[in-house]
């Protein structure tokens, strides 16, 4: 019986989001590329990327520092049950299919979102408990993927934590001017001429 050799790389902190914010983001080709560059960047094998990743499969080019392709990959999302109320996991369950990335066939790729179990901020935000665990089956070189995908987790994780102050979904109501009239509470269709 052959036995094969697994790595695991381990992400956990709080991001400075609401849950349903950082969920969206997941699921964004958008900020999945925000994440990862300069490192890599994905560029579809056919067509464009989408707006949202969707359950189907996605194959898309794998470019190192913008320049050289490494490869191509399969992306396969689905969200899966959570016995923990309150979390949501989104899994990739694609792996490389072609040029360097074909030594990494298969992945299971985990990120689960939850509200932050410290609850609300001062400002009463709810942010977000992020986990990622991410576990390869490589074979021989999987010592070697091991430390090329850990070092890009790091960055990915301070990229996340980066990024996510950024992925709020509905802006705060702008402030009425300061010279605006005032409202007449008797008729708030009418207000006081200015001049």
């Amino acid at each position: 019986m052959r036995e094969t050799v697994e790595m695991r790389v381990l992400l956990k902190f709080v991001l400075d989001c609401d849950p349903d914010a950082a969920w969206r983001a997941l699921q964004s080709p958008t900020a999945f590329r925000e994440v990862a560059m300069p490192w890599i960047d994905v560029l579809p094998e056919s067509g464009t990327l989408p707006t949202v990743w969707g359950t189907e499969e996605h194959r898309v080019r794998v470019r190192a520092l913008g320049a050289v392709t490494v490869g191509t990959q399969a992306i396969r999302l689905n969200a899966i049950g959570s016995r923990e109320p309150g979390v949501r996991i989104l899994r990739d369950s694609g792996g490389g299919t072609s040029g360097l990335l074909a030594a990494i066939p298969h992945l299971d790729h985990r990120m689960a979102i939850a509200p932050d179990p410290a609850g609300p901020d001062a400002d009463g935000r709810v942010r977000t408990l992020y986990r990622d665990k991410l576990e390869v089956h490589a074979g021989i070189v999987t010592p070697i993927a091991w430390y090329t995908l850990w070092a890009f987790w790091q960055w990915r994780g301070l990229q996340l934590r980066r990024l996510a102050p950024t992925w709020a979904y509905d802006p705060p109501p702008p402030e009425a001017p300061v010279d605006a009239p005032p409202i007449d509470s008797e008729h708030p269709e009418t207000t006081e001429d200015p001049r």
